[in-house]
């Protein structure tokens, strides 16, 4: 995967995050959309759950888009 999509990539999912944590995304999606924006096992979450858990998935999500610049074949598709 080049750089520039993976950069592309993480900026994305980075903009995603950044709606669920700080603008009230988390409570936008909180139900029955979490099902499909987040996973089957946020069903019955609350927002302050979602946006717990995202805010970890970011974490490793930045740990992992860092790994991919310094090793570009760990990149990988989705």
């Amino acid at each position: 995967m080049p750089l520039w999509l993976w950069c592309l990539l993480f900026v994305l999912e980075s903009l995603y995050c950044w709606w669920i944590i700080g603008y009230g995304g988390a409570r936008w999606i909180e139900g029955w959309k979490s099902f499909f924006m987040i996973e089957w096992f946020a069903l019955d979450w609350t927002a302050e759950q979602i946006r717990l858990y995202v805010l970890i998935i970011w974490c490793f999500s930045a740990i992992w888009f860092i790994v991919g610049v310094i090793k570009p074949e760990l990149r990988f598709y989705y």
